[in-house]
């Protein structure tokens, strides 16, 4: 019987220990609890940077985070690393160089009459920041490529995915989040409204919240839940160069792009973010939405967070453009809007499209 178990036991134990090095490797360097418990905001921090003539970015004491602590900041950071298996098989799109484009580009201008774009929404309590990034960019492309001005619900994916795009409010991937718009779609805001309305205005934004239950159910009685679903044709990954990511949202729209956050970053107020100095703190989702160049020649991409209106640049801010800052060229992820489910409206369209993956 021992000699049966042993061979067995071998593969277990170094199972375990192959998956133990990966999370290991994963996790950012554990921060003490000294840390943790320290403000996430610092005066010195702010310092180090408006001081140094390098730097390209103005820091701020931030009224988002002014009574944050570290611990608190890293919940809203709620990128999981994509599986490398699943990256693998994940269509990569990539754009021919014949397709001129301008040196700077706003979505917000180029589709004015899309409301969605310029949108700065609030997570909140939440590490739900992989489902906005995905959501906000689909309800975007619904109105460039379909003329249908309409939000999406976050709340949907973000409670009703569950464990097949990752924890919910502890943290979620891009990339299942964008199959979870093919395979099953999401409703509209108005059906589904995003469970924390509180949003961040009480200081130190305790306690943190649950991930919502999925009722599947619209809160108002006139609409039923499967009618109102919204959804992506696909899912797909963008080359990680420039001008890939440049001619996807030129041509389909904003996309949704992760990036590491360090915590500098929590102080950015204007200018072109890179990394200066502070701890790296965890992976966070935001929606890029166009790119340029600064007067003093730095090239950078414009991005819409959803820390409400009072962090950064009314919401806004700016990276630095063509160095993979923060790795923010590596994890670019996308989808097509679906003409599925949209009624009478679009019979004469490809009312049945491929949304399995």
């Amino acid at each position: 019987m021992a000699s049966t178990l042993l061979p067995l036991l071998v593969t277990l134990f170094l199972a375990f220990s192959v998956y133990y090095l990966q999370i290991a490797e994963a996790e950012p360097q554990q921060l003490s609890t000294l840390k943790l418990n320290s403000r996430i905001l610092q005066e010195s921090i702010a310092k180090e940077i408006n001081e140094n003539p390098g730097a390209g970015w103005e820091a701020a004491i931030s009224p988002r985070f002014s009574n944050y602590t570290v611990a608190q900041f890293k919940r809203l950071l709620g990128v999981k690393p994509s599986p490398k298996k699943e990256l693998r098989s994940t269509p990569v799109v990539s754009h021919p160089r014949s397709l001129k484009l301008p040196k700077s580009f706003d979505a917000r201008t180029a589709w004015s009459q899309c409301s969605t774009i310029g949108r700065i929404l609030d997570q909140g309590h939440c590490g739900s920041c992989w489902a906005f990034g995905a959501v906000e960019s689909l309800s975007d492309r619904f109105c460039i490529h379909l003329d249908v001005n309409v939000s999406l619900s976050v709340n949907d994916l973000l409670a009703c995915c569950g464990f097949l795009c990752g924890s919910g409010c502890d943290g979620g991937y891009p990339l299942y989040a964008w199959r979870y718009l093919a395979h099953h779609g999401v409703v509209t805001e108005e059906c589904d409204p995003y469970f924390d309305q509180i949003g961040c205005s009480h200081p130190g934004c305790e306690p943190a919240y649950q991930t919502p239950k999925c009722v599947r159910k619209c809160v108002k009685g006139n609409q039923i839940w499967k009618k109102s679903k919204y959804f992506s044709v696909n899912a797909y990954s963008v080359k990680s160069d420039p001008y890939d990511i440049m001619a996807e949202v030129y041509k389909n729209g904003p996309v949704e792009v992760a990036f590491t956050v360090y915590e500098d970053f929590a102080h950015y107020k204007s200018g072109v973010y890179k990394h200066i100095t502070g701890s790296q703190l965890g992976g966070h989702a935001v929606k890029l939405i166009g790119w340029g160049t600064t007067d003093e020649g730095e090239d950078y991409w414009l991005i819409a967070n959803q820390w409400n209106r009072s962090w950064g640049d009314d919401g806004y801010f700016m990276i630095r453009r063509g160095t993979n800052e923060c790795g923010i060229e590596e994890d670019v992820t996308a989808g097509l809007p679906s003409t599925k489910n949209m009624g009478r409206w679009v019979m004469d369209m490809d009312a049945d499209a491929d949304v399995s993956f």
